[in-house]
């Protein structure tokens, strides 16, 4: 999915914007700072899928191979110097510690998704996302030059952004919400949600729509100049 516009006449209101959070601050809207302008329509909220972020941007699997394979490793290299049992439960703390690594990242992808709130409307995408550093991304279609679509097979997939100007977003802030490995110019990312696809057609039209919308600037009239 992908629309690439020209760039229109930007006001300050149509830039990139990154918003700090005060945690004791109540939400008019959960995941908005503020009321939507008049008129602007709310078209999709949602979170990421704990277990989808778990896997994908904490490498979940790789972690418990890992540790699956230490204890392989440990069991193999004693089976014939110690007897069975023994060597067993010589490869058991390797499995303990795998269980508790795991547990750990579990916890940090659940604790993530739940802090985290994504806003798709008919002008912007918003972006509440942060546990301990809660922090706001406010990015509208006029400043979007790019959407990818990364689809899984269990219907999640992450939509990635790809701003245009001179905003510069940090990639170790917005993580996990951008798109992995692109540092240099990082790309804020709908992480892991539900129903990725249909929320991807959803942000599609919307932004098509948006960029549609004919810019009217108003002109000041020149100052006349008499004649000599």
């Amino acid at each position: 999915m992908s629309h690439t516009p020209s760039p229109p006449t930007q006001g300050h209101g149509d830039l990139p914007r990154v918003q700090g959070h005060d945690d004791f601050e109540i939400e008019p809207i959960e995941g908005l700072p503020e009321e939507p302008p008049k008129g602007e329509q709310i078209l999709w909220q949602g979170r990421p899928d704990w277990w989808a972020l778990s896997i994908e941007s904490l490498s979940l699997k790789w972690v418990a191979g890992y540790f699956a394979l230490l204890a392989i490793w440990r069991f193999t290299s004693v089976v014939d110097l110690l007897p069975m049992g023994q060597a067993i439960g010589s490869a058991v703390p390797f499995l303990l510690l795998g269980i508790v690594v795991c547990g750990l990242l579990m916890l940090v992808a659940y604790v993530q998704a739940r802090a985290t709130m994504y806003t798709v409307t008919d002008a912007r995408v918003v972006m509440r996302i942060g546990a301990a550093l809660t922090v706001t991304l406010n990015l509208p279609y006029t400043q979007v030059s790019n959407a990818m679509l990364d689809l899984r097979k269990r219907g999640t997939g992450t939509i990635a952004l790809e701003t245009m100007g001179e905003t510069r977003l940090s990639y170790l802030v917005c993580w996990p919400h951008v798109r992995p490995w692109h540092i240099k110019r990082t790309q804020p990312a709908l992480r892991c949600i539900p129903e990725a696809e249909k929320v991807a057609a959803l942000l599609a039209e919307a932004a098509e729509a948006r960029i549609a919308v004919p810019k009217v600037a108003r002109v000041l009239p020149q100052t006349a100049v008499a004649a000599e």
